[in-house]
């Protein structure tokens, strides 16, 4: 038997980066994987890739920051393959600004993706995890921002340190119906999203794409290395898989050094 045999997994921002490396995992570690993403056109085509390998899956449109379409996927999910038992909460978004000129609709909207998409795909899935004490694991994106902060990024640190909170709180709710929860940190990993990031910064603290890249990514790694996609997504398989409450509660840090706990 694969290690997840039986087990349902939803992943949101699943279409692309980290998310969609951490279905294709989930889903060869044998888990049946919906695929929650605003894309659903990507979130079918990595659906589709599972299921060309031998794997179960579905897409499922979803924009976080909407309970009745959270609501809608879950239940979806639930339908379609029995239950949910674990949920990967990714979907995330980076505006970078200083705080004198960060607009309050984009503070808004990076709290809204990360913080209430995060609670509100909790909320919908622990219908199914606490039903009979059945359990699961609820995994959420943190960064290496959960607990250090860097230039430009405040609505961004504010969110991704707001997370270890319900994590944390999730660990003391749920372990009753054996519900664990976790979040997983990464350091910079070379996703559009770090893409979009490096002109960016270049622009508002005045030196090069190649001195972001050296100096500001990876200058406190120990290896010169971004951390990768499969790094994250193999962490996030451990403790799917992890057999005791042992680590919930807990923050992973995945960052070649970048920040060490």
């Amino acid at each position: 038997m694969s290690q997840l045999d039986g087990k349902t997994a939803v992943v949101t921002g699943a279409a692309s980066g980290i998310g969609k490396e951490i279905a294709l995992v989930l889903a060869k570690a044998g888990a049946a994987v919906v695929i929650a993403d605003l894309n659903l056109d990507g979130a079918n085509a990595v659906a589709e890739q599972i299921k060309v390998s031998g794997g179960k899956a579905i897409g499922v449109t979803m924009d976080v920051t909407d309970e009745d379409e959270v609501n809608a996927g879950i239940e979806k999910a639930a339908a379609e393959f029995g239950s949910v038992d674990i949920l990967i909460a990714n979907a995330g978004i980076q505006i970078v600004n200083p705080i004198e000129n960060y607009a309050y609709s984009d503070w808004k909207k990076i709290l809204a993706v990360h913080l209430d998409g995060a609670f509100l795909t909790t909320k919908a899935a622990l219908k199914h995890m606490y039903k009979d004490d059945r359990g699961g694991i609820v995994i959420y994106m943190g960064s290496a921002h959960s607990h250090e902060a860097s230039a430009l990024k405040s609505a961004y640190v504010t969110a991704k340190h707001g997370l270890l909170g319900l994590a944390r709180t999730l660990a003391k709710e749920g372990a009753k119906h054996n519900v664990r929860s976790h979040v997983i940190c990464p350091g910079f990993v070379r996703t559009p999203l770090v893409n979009k990031q490096i002109p960016e910064q270049a622009k508002e603290l005045g030196i090069t794409e190649d001195e972001v890249i050296k100096k500001v990514m990876l200058g406190n790694t120990v290896d010169g290395v971004f951390t990768t996609v499969d790094d994250v997504a193999q962490t996030a398989l451990f403790l799917s898989t992890f057999p005791s409450a042992a680590l919930t509660g807990q923050s992973f840090m995945v960052s070649h050094g970048w920040f060490m706990q």
